[in-house]
């Protein structure tokens, strides 16, 4: 049974400081955390929504499909545009049956903001999330989305406590610098290609500091 969402890849604002600071650090501390290196075989989830699917782009230049070309791993493309956080975990678990993953990248919480849903909630279903997936013996990999606020962005501290709370690794900076680039975007809320390009760039960096490729 084919998973929806599933496709198998072979204007600049103002952030309070502090917050972007803060999950810098949590993207890039020292002790930085450690994953388990892929083999060449290992398959890799990208599991979100709109910014995970590519929209604004061509699915050759989504996020997935160059991350893929920059780690030399298999890596699955599983973005819904429109999901929430919530219909993110109750998809999940078939997702994670289908592709059995090495690691997952995790980036969902974008369109509970666009929304005004409670940031609280969003982060109990990230956070269960990070849970599901690592009770099966799978890698995590969180990449923080901003939250509009005013004529900029801000970036929510609960991304980082959760990768704090389970050591993995958490990308803080990237998907704000982007969506705060005009020429970096297709619209107001999603990437152009080369936007996708700098995502998948940071991602890579990431991985290689914790030693996952």
């Amino acid at each position: 049974m084919k998973i929806k969402g599933t496709v198998p890849i072979s204007e600049k604002g103002t952030v309070p400081f502090i917050f972007a600071a803060l999950l810098a650090l949590a993207a890039c501390g020292s002790p930085y955390p450690k994953l388990e290196k892929l083999d060449a075989n290992a398959v890799v989830l990208a599991f979100g929504d709109s910014l995970t699917f590519g929209t604004g782009a061509s699915p050759s230049e989504s996020y997935p499909a160059a991350l893929e070309s920059l780690i030399e791993r298999k890596v699955v493309r599983s973005g819904v545009p429109g999901e929430t956080s919530e219909e993110g975990l109750a998809r999940l678990p078939g997702v994670l049956d289908e592709v059995q993953p090495k690691l997952l990248l995790l980036c969902h919480g974008g369109n509970d903001f666009l929304r005004k849903l409670d940031d609280a909630k969003t982060a109990e279903n990230v956070r269960a999330m990070v849970k599901l997936a690592r009770e099966r013996g799978i890698a995590v990999m969180i990449l923080a989305t901003p939250k509009p606020a005013g004529i900029g962005t801000t970036m929510l501290p609960f991304y980082a406590d959760i990768g704090r709370e389970n050591a993995i690794p958490v990308e803080g900076a990237v998907l704000n610098d982007v969506l705060t680039d005009r020429s970096l975007k297709a619209d107001l809320v999603h990437p152009n290609g080369k936007g996708y390009r700098k995502i998948a760039e940071a991602i890579a960096k990431v991985l290689r500091k914790a030693g996952a490729v």
